[in-house]
């Protein structure tokens, strides 16, 4: 199978996966997020991986999202199975996916504070207790 890497500007986004749809990539396989966290400016990058089974082609979408706004449009409506992605990047980058139908926590409590796979978010500490080890405080 081939597949070719497409950097897309977040103004031609929407435009080019409609595209994309039309042309036979039947399925949106995969959308996440990179924090490119001092290494790159615009620091968030969406990225989409579209697939065509037909054709047996596959593209992989790059979108760098501008940090003073951290907005992208949806694709649910192309891709109905984008929506839960879209939840998760929001979830866990705090990236908004405008018109999106239903943009809300997706893995963590609805209350939580941060976006817990910026790089910037702070990693924590949970004390654990293993079975017959001395008792910890």
């Amino acid at each position: 199978m081939s597949y070719e890497t497409i950097n897309v500007d977040i103004n031609q986004y929407y435009e080019t996966v409609e595209n994309f749809k039309k042309e036979g990539y039947e399925m949106m396989v995969d959308l996440t997020a990179v924090d490119w966290y001092r290494k790159k400016e615009p620091r968030f990058q969406v990225v989409v991986n579209l697939l065509s089974v037909s054709k047996n082609l596959r593209v992989i979408l790059n979108v760098n999202v501008p940090d003073e706004s951290l907005k992208i449009p949806s694709i649910c409506e192309i891709y109905p199975g984008a929506n839960f992605f879209e939840r998760e990047v929001f979830d866990m980058f705090g990236i908004e996916f405008e018109n999106h139908p239903e943009l809300t926590r997706i893995l963590m409590p609805d209350d939580w504070t941060g976006n817990p796979l910026r790089k910037d978010y702070g990693s924590g500490r949970i004390p654990v207790q293993f079975k017959n080890a001395p008792k910890v405080d």
